[in-house]
């Protein structure tokens, strides 16, 4: 389903090397992502919504990082548009680079330990809270290899 790398961009992963891409440079979109991990090490995935490319895949929580906007900024937005929460400080984690057939992106993925609100899911998401190893699937290809550093690089614990 995905490779390491590809010529263009060392560390790029790409999904579905055998789909088709659009000839030429494609912009890349900067995406921002919420780890969110609660008080028992349980981590928030959730569905992506009907629609969109790889609709029904599971991942973490996030968006579109808009221009003028931070990181966190983003997070912040996307979190309580998508999931009616409101978090607290978003802690950098990991940038992962990945090649889709319909976008590259590049995900800036943000622990976040704290927020507030009941999750709703306003796009027609489901949600699950998990442990290592995850049980929901499927899961979306850039999704994977954070699973995998959570797994065995996991990110400093909550701060105090």
């Amino acid at each position: 389903m995905s490779t390491p790398a590809d010529a263009g961009a060392p560390g790029l992963l790409v999904i579905d090397p055998d789909r088709p891409r659009a000839p030429g440079p494609r912009p890349v979109v900067d995406v921002a992502v919420g780890v969110l991990i609660d008080a028992a090490g349980r981590l928030l995935l959730t569905t992506r919504p009907p629609g969109k490319a790889y609709a029904g895949y599971w991942e973490f929580p996030g968006g579109k990082i808009e221009p003028g906007e931070t990181l966190e900024q983003a997070l912040r937005r996307e979190l309580q548009e998508e999931i009616g929460v409101t978090i607290g400080a978003a802690h950098p984690w990991r940038v992962l680079h990945a090649d889709y057939p319909h976008a590259r992106v590049c995900l800036q993925v943000c622990c976040v330990y704290d927020w507030h609100g009941a999750l709703h899911m306003h796009e027609g998401q489901r949600y699950a809270w998990q442990t290592l190893p995850v049980t929901v699937a499927p899961i979306l290809p850039g999704t994977v290899p954070l699973l995998d550093a959570l797994a065995h690089h996991p990110p400093p614990h909550r701060p105090r």
